[in-house]
């Protein structure tokens, strides 16, 4: 089995494992970065880190098109379904469940989570996928945090980190970050989607290279890793 991770603009992944497409925070319509319209991507899942509008982005409307299952903090899940999104699963921090796709855990993230029309959206989380060609954790919008460390624990063969700054944690957090997890690969994601949080990708990945365990994969939009 050979497992893929394109990165499709923003904080919105593909991972495409056993035949399956799983989107990340799939951020579409109104992405100045996407390359790709909501109406255009495939789904079996879609995993959502917190509430943000930058990453529910297009859930709704794919989930209804394809049939997908959504994935999220039960809080989410609830207003999903509330927007008339029927195959859903309802998770939250610590917790995991097996899938046929892979076994999914959600983790802490030092984020908010308020939803695009003000509801409540409980607590932002990451996400690790547990998949036999190795476990990825995407760490969706955060600070740095010293769990992480713990999360290391989890032996992640991909981290996908924000480096955005501003909103996030940027590169010189991020490479604390990187030393917490110890990753065999990392991949930036969350910016230079908007001037606010653009930032020099490939100086990061000389960082990554020169001051850590990991190799940087500085993907461009539509690029992919192979694991």
């Amino acid at each position: 089995m050979t497992t893929s991770v394109k990165w499709l603009g923003h904080s919105a992944f593909q991972v495409i494992t056993g035949g399956k497409s799983i989107l990340i925070d799939p951020f579409f319509n109104g992405n100045p970065a996407a390359q790709i319209s909501a109406g255009d991507v495939a789904a079996d899942v879609i995993l959502v880190t917190h509430g943000h509008g930058d990453h529910v982005g297009d859930t709704v409307e794919i989930a209804k098109r394809t049939g997908a299952l959504v994935i999220s903090n039960f809080e989410i899940i609830t207003w999903f379904q509330k927007q008339g999104v029927e195959n859903a699963h309802p998770m939250h921090i610590g917790g995991s469940h097996r899938f046929d796709f892979a076994t999914v855990k959600l983790t802490i993230a030092h984020h908010g989570s308020e939803l695009p029309d003000g509801s409540y959206g409980g607590n932002p989380t990451g996400i690790i996928l547990k998949i036999a060609d190795g476990n990825i954790y995407f760490a969706g919008d955060t600070g740095l945090f010293y769990d992480m460390k713990l999360i290391g624990e989890e032996n992640i063969a991909v981290a996908v980190l924000p480096i955005g700054d501003n909103f996030t944690m940027g590169p010189e957090d991020s490479i604390k970050a990187i030393k917490l997890l110890e990753p065999q690969t990392v991949i930036p994601a969350h910016y230079n989607t908007w001037p606010l949080i653009d930032q020099d990708a490939a100086a990061w990945g000389d960082r990554v290279a020169t001051e850590t365990s990991a190799k940087p994969a500085v993907l461009q939009v539509g690029d992919e890793y192979i694991l």
